[in-house]
């Protein structure tokens, strides 16, 4: 399925293109167009990328091999030599020529926030099972910080806030209510799908295939 995005008459402009950076770069900027999943030479997701990042890499032939049922068609200026309007065709997932710097950190442990959190428990509370919106839910130490718990992915869980309310400062144990489900750490495939939620389905299928089998995305219904 193709796509043809009108942009103005003026030529392509590749300014504000993303410098290397720490492995995990979860959010893209806000751009009038969809995002594009990058991978490493070698297949290994990468990162959320915009338009202008994806037609400067197409432009300076740094696309090695392409995927994806989505293409996009971004154009350009027009050429005052031929009259013609120039334009790049993107894929919806696109392999990035160099070395293969997505496996290094493909199992590195990605930050930790409220959002992301909850959308990996399913913005369902660990102790009652109730699925809430964001501003209903807070994130639980399950071994509280004052008590030498530590503020990581596998010490939390998302919990609603009558729920958290009655733990307080304890263990689930001793406010008598049980983790209705286990922590765990979303490795960098699962991080992705957290941080976008406009995903392609031909992306989502691409990434599914790189999440944990113990991974709530995987173990929830269809």
């Amino acid at each position: 399925m193709e796509r043809a995005v009108r942009l103005s008459s003026q030529p392509f402009v590749f300014a504000g293109i993303a410098k290397p950076r720490a492995y995990w770069q979860n959010h893209s900027p806000i751009m009038d167009g969809p995002l594009i999943l990058s991978l490493d030479n070698h297949g290994v997701p990468h990162r959320w990328i915009s338009w202008q990042q994806a037609c400067f890499y197409y432009a300076k032939d740094l696309v090695s091999w392409t995927m994806g049922d989505r293409t996009f068609t971004f154009h350009g200026g027009i050429s005052r030599m031929t009259g013609e309007r120039s334009s790049i065709t993107a894929h919806s997932i696109i392999a990035i020529k160099g070395k293969a710097l997505a496996a290094k950190g493909f199992h590195q442990v990605p930050p930790l926030n409220n959002r992301e959190l909850f959308r990996r428990d399913r913005h369902m509370c660990a102790y009652c099972g109730g699925e809430y919106n964001f501003f209903r839910l807070t994130r639980d130490h399950i071994r509280p910080l004052s008590r030498g718990g530590r503020d990581t992915w596998m010490n939390v869980v998302t919990a609603c806030r009558q729920c958290n309310g009655q733990k307080r400062n304890r263990m689930p144990e001793e406010a008598g209510i049980e983790l209705l489900y286990a922590p765990y750490v979303p490795n960098k495939a699962e991080y992705l799908i957290l941080t976008n939620r406009r995903i392609f389905a031909d992306q989502m299928e691409f990434l599914k295939q790189h999440v944990a089998a113990h991974s709530r995305l995987v173990l929830a219904p269809a």
